[in-house]
């Protein structure tokens, strides 16, 4: 399993939600239908600082061997939240038939995340494929 290729994949898509949610959080409060308010945008910046610190997390470590018992937190940390944001995303998706069709997207990715990462952290690295 190519792991660089995954670390960057995961990086740039919590650097593009992290940016997203820092500089543009009224706005995809105004998309999922609500009013902003000053309370949820700070939520959803700081929200977006934690994704964008993760995607850097991510980046740096794309090239390292991770698997195993190498690099296990970033491979645990990255594994934990894809698949929280997974049963979260879906269980919001599946039980309310009003959900916007991008949580549904969302929902997916993060699902494929997922299981890339719990291949991740659960198996030996090769050393050919990283």
């Amino acid at each position: 399993m190519n792991t660089k290729l995954i670390m960057t994949v995961a990086a740039v898509f919590l650097a593009a939600m992290g940016f997203a949610l820092s500089f543009a959080a009224d706005e995809i409060i105004k998309v999922l239908g609500g009013t902003p308010t000053e309370t949820q945008m700070l939520c959803l910046q700081l929200l977006g600082a934690m994704y964008y610190a993760f995607a850097l997390l991510n980046w740096m470590a794309k090239g390292a061997i991770i698997g195993g018992i190498y690099n296990r937190p970033v491979a645990i940390g990255n594994f934990t939240h894809f698949v929280m944001g997974s049963i979260v995303l879906t269980r919001a998706v599946l039980t309310n038939d009003t959900m916007p069709a991008s949580i549904a997207v969302l929902a997916g990715l993060y699902v494929v995340l997922a299981v890339l990462f719990a291949f991740i952290t659960f198996r030996h690295p090769g050393t050919a494929d990283n």
